[in-house]
């Protein structure tokens, strides 16, 4: 008999396996809280490429249209795109059925608020029990309206885009680019982009297929066929989209990957340069953005992983640009949420006013080098073990907020415990890549000989 892998829950919705943990009944309970919890009004429903997201949508429409909902169906579209919409289009929520950088076999539904953000925490605790009492409010037939169908809307984020930064700048650069889209649903709208921006692009895994020709997070690894492409084309940068196109990765003009925290140093340094404001990135973003931050006299707010913890600082410090160091950037000019074709737009902005390429760019920031690992950790031990790693500790400059992080001159490890996997997340950063390697070495075998203590 094969595991059936339980359904994740998070703070921005549900993931887990279609057919064994995701099903279209369970799809359509999650739908029919939702309705109930917003009401009567018209909600956006999108997704990314799955091929299982046909499945998925019909269930959520069906019960969002007996909860009193006006069902819009906005098709395959960005996670970003449908963020921008719900706002734009003053629509009561949204719906997007996406699992974002997990396998195909994986999908999952996330909720937007009417403002386009994700639930706050308090707002999905009071969804979710809604769904677990399985207190739906259904509407007679008379009260049931049509669902329907927008397209081209996305259209309208790329507008908005376009009017916060220099077009005729990046236009009179005519860069030659690569992009790599992973088959995921930034291909319905970059290839438009770029055309705007007058790039001459060349387009990589751009079907709309739901294969992915890689795994779709754009992690150095996955960048590899970007990399080529970038040589062989001759470009001035390689550019990479997640499946849901609200990160992007960065490849140099040598295809080389320029590191996760390449996207996010960028962009903050760039918007920073035209407005002055606070920052606000989580525990786990690069160093370099308190450097960046300094040259410019403004304040870092670091805050728990996870977009919804970083949006809810940046919202609160009226921040003018933040993210979180895994190519997510969030440009508040253009809506609080990541978006790879904000960054993108920022970036291509940034270097067609420099007179060097992108790696000669990338020099003037200070080097920082960022490990990452994990190791198996039963849930139950890991608060005990990092509990007792912070006693070790205590005389050093910590912090308890996501995990425990211990900061250092120029450095820091980070341990986290995930929030969906019996596993804890372990990263380091320094001015050398021997003093990280160091760093997460130490720490990693430091709380294992914890945890075995603790068994």
């Amino acid at each position: 008999m094969r595991k059936v892998l339980p359904l994740k829950i998070s703070v921005s919705g549900v993931r887990g396996i279609v057919g064994q943990s995701l099903t279209p009944q369970l799809a359509a309970r999650f739908a029919s809280a939702f309705g109930t919890y917003l009401g009567q009004g018209q909600v956006l429903v999108g997704q990314d490429s799955r091929p299982s997201g046909l499945m998925i949508k019909k269930a959520v429409i069906c019960s969002l249209l007996a909860t009193g909902c006006q069902p819009v169906e906005v098709g395959i579209l960005p996670m970003p795109t449908i963020l921008f919409l719900t706002r734009k289009k003053q629509a009561r929520g949204a719906v997007v059925i996406t699992a974002s950088h997990n396998p195909l076999d994986w999908n999952g539904l996330k909720f937007i608020g009417p403002d386009g953000l994700y639930l706050p925490a308090s707002q999905i605790e009071e969804f979710l029990d809604i769904f677990h009492q399985g207190e739906f409010t259904f509407v007679p037939a008379e009260r049931i309206k049509p669902a329907l169908t927008e397209k081209n809307a996305g259209f309208l984020h790329l507008r908005r885009i376009l009017s916060q930064i220099d077009v005729n700048l990046i236009k009179k650069r005519k860069f030659r680019l690569v992009a790599d889209c992973a088959n995921g649903a930034g291909a319905t709208l970059l290839p438009s982009f770029l055309h705007e921006l007058g790039c001459e692009v060349r387009f990589i895994n751009t079907e709309l297929t739901g294969t992915f020709a890689h795994q779709s997070e754009p992690t150095p690894e996955n960048l590899k066929e970007l990399g080529r492409e970038v040589r062989d084309f001759k470009a001035a940068l390689g550019l990479a989209q997640d499946a849901d196109a609200d990160r992007l990765a960065l490849v140099d003009e040598q295809g080389r990957p320029l590191g996760e925290d390449a996207t996010l140093s960028l962009s903050v340094d760039h918007v920073l340069s035209r407005k002055k404001g606070p920052v606000v990135v989580n525990l786990s973003s690069s160093l370099v953005i308190e450097d960046i931050a300094g040259k410019f006299g403004v304040p870092v707010y670091r805050t728990k992983i996870g977009e919804s913890n970083v949006v809810e600082k940046m919202i609160e410090t009226r921040a003018v640009v933040g993210g979180e160091g895994n190519g997510g950037v969030i440009w508040p000019a253009v809506h609080p949420c990541r978006d790879s074709f904000a960054a993108a737009g920022l970036i291509l902005e940034r270097l067609a006013g420099f007179p060097g390429s992108i790696s000669e760019l990338m020099d003037t920031f200070p080097r920082y080098y960022l490990l990452k690992d994990k190791f198996d950790c039963p849930a139950e031990l890991a608060f005990r073990a990092l509990t007792e790693l912070r006693r070790r500790y205590q005389s050093e400059n910590i912090s308890m907020v996501d995990g425990l992080k211990i900061i250092r001159e120029k450095a820091w490890v980070h341990l986290r415990p995930s929030n969906t996997e019996p596993i804890i997340r372990v990263m380091a950063e320094a001015r050398t890549a021997r003093k990280a390697r160091q760093l997460l070495e130490d720490f990693k075998n430091e709380i294992k000989q914890i945890l075995r203590q603790l068994s």
